[in-house]
């Protein structure tokens, strides 16, 4: 059985299916709808309709070029209903909810099934429900996992990549010399005043009725912090006590640390900086900070409703629970963010589903490759701390050699990926309907 329609929910039906096996999918729509879908379409886009860009040393690219080789159904229905958007990979929204949904319902292994599924399966199954699980099931997983296995919003603060960061500015410290495991972005007076400026003139997302959540005073927006009062945001998260600026020997008027978010330190948090500002504002508005004047973004901060689950507290390394091997959740339920990875992680969890039923372990790629990357952040980000996570080159494994050209560096990387994944999938027994990963891009 696979419960949910969504994008990561076909992928993994279709998968178990060309497999041979008998599958079920369970999609409540239309017997119950959400806020978001407008169709009882399966694979519905309810927001953009990119993909993002398909070229292979774009991460977003790197990552398609996996789903390929693994018989992604989603690149090949938005090949059939693309439309023009440059190097992206964009859709007619309709005509590509029509493909998947053909795709699905014409397969003869595939039995759909429309009603409100309000428990876990018993079976063997996956579930895919995405960020608007019912209140039923999402009652039915909490139970499983505990207390603290499910998060309903997202408070998210951007990621940039620590090559991106100006080292003449940035300094490594810890507020009284505890530790120096954080990176130090140091404002004087002005700085800081013509930051919080912007940061109160910056374009803000609103979003629909149904994205509104509520503010807890532990993740308030940077901005709404501000709105406060102008020293607020001093006194909380870019407070400078206990630090020295070692380029002046005193204490900066305010700071924005950085925080690890991985082992090989590429990857590092905003601290506190959790915000509903647009993206375009988030770029012009943070590169203000000293030292991030050119950093590259990662992941972008946000806040809204985002039901999913604490991956690494909660599942086994291939998303099952970790008393049944055969119950494995997919999409963004587990904290991949994106359409793109969200369809990926449910090929993986078919393939997985398909080896649990032959006696088989589950798989996951290495870390070296988009999709392994993403999954060992699943599996090894701090529980206390988990956020979700789009797919970016700070996931995987850097070069063994530093490489200062970022284009050549971004090349090395998509062929490191590319090589490592075909010699995976070859250890790992899994054939590739789309002849191997030099098809199509």
């Amino acid at each position: 059985m696979v419960v949910g329609g969504g994008l990561a929910g076909c992928e993994a039906a279709l998968q178990l299916a060309n497999a041979g096996h008998d599958v079920t999918l369970v999609e409540m729509r239309p017997v119950r709808g959400t806020e978001a879908h407008q169709s009882e379409n399966l694979g519905e886009l309810v927001c953009t309709n990119s993909f993002k860009s398909v070229h292979p040393t774009n991460a977003h690219g790197q990552l398609k070029r996996e789903m390929r080789a693994l018989g992604s159904v989603l690149l090949d229905c938005a090949d059939a209903t693309s439309v023009p958007a440059g190097s992206a990979l964009a859709v007619d929204r309709q005509l590509f909810s029509e493909a998947m949904t053909h795709a699905v319902d014409s397969h003869p292994g595939i039995e759909v099934v429309r009603e409100e599924g309000g428990e876990l399966p018993e079976g063997p199954a996956i579930v895919a429900t995405g960020p608007l699980t019912s209140d039923a099931l999402s009652s039915a997983i909490q139970r499983a996992l505990g207390d603290e296995g499910l998060a309903f919003y997202d408070a998210i603060a951007p990621i940039v990549h620590r090559d991106s960061l100006d080292e003449s500015i940035v300094f490594e410290a810890g507020r009284f010399e505890e530790d120096s495991d954080y990176l130090n972005c140091p404002m004087d007076k002005t700085e800081y005043l013509v930051f919080i400026e912007a940061l109160l003139a910056g374009d803000v997302y609103e979003g629909p009725d149904w994205d509104a959540v509520p503010y807890f005073e532990g993740c308030l927006p940077i901005e709404v912090m501000a709105s406060r009062g102008e020293d607020t945001p001093r006194f909380g998260p870019m407070k400078p006590i206990g630090l020295t600026d070692p380029r002046s020997g005193a204490r900066p008027y305010a700071v924005v640390q950085l925080r690890r978010e991985d082992r090989a330190g590429q990857m590092w948090n905003l601290v506190g900086f959790q915000t509903r500002l647009r993206t375009g504002a988030q770029k012009s508005v943070f590169q203000l900070i000293p030292g991030l004047e050119r950093c590259e973004f990662l992941r972008w901060g946000s806040i809204h409703r985002n039901a999913y689950l604490n991956f690494p507290a909660c599942l086994t390394p291939h998303g099952s629970l970790k008393e049944r091997p055969d119950l494995i959740f997919a999409g963004q339920l587990t904290g991949v963010e994106g359409y793109t990875e969200s369809a990926a992680s449910g090929i993986l969890a078919g393939i997985n589903l398909g080896r649990v039923l032959r006696g088989e372990p589950p798989v996951v790629p290495p870390p070296t490759t988009m999709l392994g990357g993403l999954f060992r952040y699943l599996r090894e980000s701090a529980p206390d701390r988990f956020q979700p996570m789009n797919s970016n080159w700070g996931l995987v494994d850097p070069l063994k050699q530093r490489v200062k050209n970022k284009a050549q560096k971004r090349e090395m990387l998509a062929e490191r990926a590319e090589t490592d994944f075909r010699a995976w999938m070859e250890a790992s027994g899994i054939q590739s309907p789309a002849g191997g990963l030099v098809g199509r891009t």
